[in-house]
């Protein structure tokens, strides 16, 4: 949470944050499992489990803020009144387990998709909250 707590305002709250849910680092393991007597498993693996460790999501009262990258670093930022659809994708398994995918799109601005995040009904709620509550 490093570049999120340097990057907010002194008068700016952390609503939620967003992580991921535990079938993501269960299909990093079954990469190395499955694959992991070639290359191609180990690489995947260390991709995915530092792309974990290295990404912050978090929703604050005015912004949207998400950090991917280790020594190189994406930052995307989406300030709160400018969030014009939220759309939640969840496949069968994701519903039975809390899992899935938010895609933010907004004003001036790309889409923002979370994939694998735990609780995304969660995130949509207290997103929603402070869309339509200021």
């Amino acid at each position: 949470m490093r570049y999120v707590q340097d990057t907010i305002g002194t008068n700016e709250k952390i609503v939620y944050i967003v992580k991921f849910h535990w079938v993501y680092t269960l299909s990093a393991i079954l990469y190395l499992l499955l694959f992991g007597i070639f290359i191609i498993g180990i690489i995947i693996f260390v991709s995915m489990l530092i792309n974990k460790w290295t990404t912050e999501r978090v929703l604050t009262d005015s912004r949207y803020i998400q950090k991917i990258g280790w020594i190189a670093r994406y930052t995307e930022e989406i300030s709160i009144n400018k969030i014009e659809e939220v759309v939640l994708s969840q496949t069968i398994l994701g519903r039975i387990l809390g899992y899935g995918s938010i895609s933010i799109s907004g004003t001036g601005s790309g889409k923002i998709i979370l994939t694998s995040i735990d609780n995304p009904l969660d995130f949509q709620k207290h997103l929603n909250n402070l869309r339509f509550n200021k």
